[in-house]
């Protein structure tokens, strides 16, 4: 069973999103007493997101709701989150996050962006059943280009 799990909701691979979203993982990780994590990257599932039966989209579902803690990252399109995250977790059945601990990650260009895009993926999760943090992570412009500072802030404030 992971303890802790990485979700990059964007769609290209090596994203921002992505090296935001595995810093904090590793932080987590190791406030929790764990060497590792587990990632999951949408760009990495690719048409597989699509396919019903998909081997690796169906190993990362069961990585997902296995979660003591879930790490959901996505860029902001249009004001929300990424489709191709809500592809991915759109396949969760009713509850499958219960008892899980989720933290929105969301990076835009705009802080206002990120701010909106957050609230909105923290609905879907609780809809999920997932325990949500009081505040979830949002990085824009130039936070984004030093990951591991913005994941050590963040994972300060959170423990504290």
């Amino acid at each position: 069973m992971p303890d802790v799990v990485v979700i990059s909701g964007h769609p290209s691979p090596a994203s921002r999103t992505l090296r935001l979203a595995t810093a904090l993982g590793e932080r987590i990780a190791r406030s929790r007493g764990k060497e590792t994590f587990i990632t999951v990257d949408v760009a990495a599932l690719g048409p597989g997101l699509l396919t019903p039966d998909d081997g690796a989209t169906g190993a990362a579902l069961l990585d997902v709701q296995d979660a003591a803690v879930l790490i959901v990252a996505t860029p902001t399109y249009r004001g929300t989150f990424s489709g191709a995250l809500k592809v991915l977790l759109d396949q969760l059945p009713a509850n499958a996050l219960a008892g899980v601990l989720a933290v929105p990650v969301v990076t835009a260009e705009v802080p206002s962006q990120a701010e909106t895009a957050e609230a909105f993926l923290a609905r879907l999760l609780r809809e999920l059943g997932a325990d949500v943090v009081d505040f979830g992570l949002t990085a824009a412009g130039s936070e984004l280009a030093d990951p591991a500072a913005v994941a050590d802030q963040y994972t300060a404030a959170l423990i504290a």
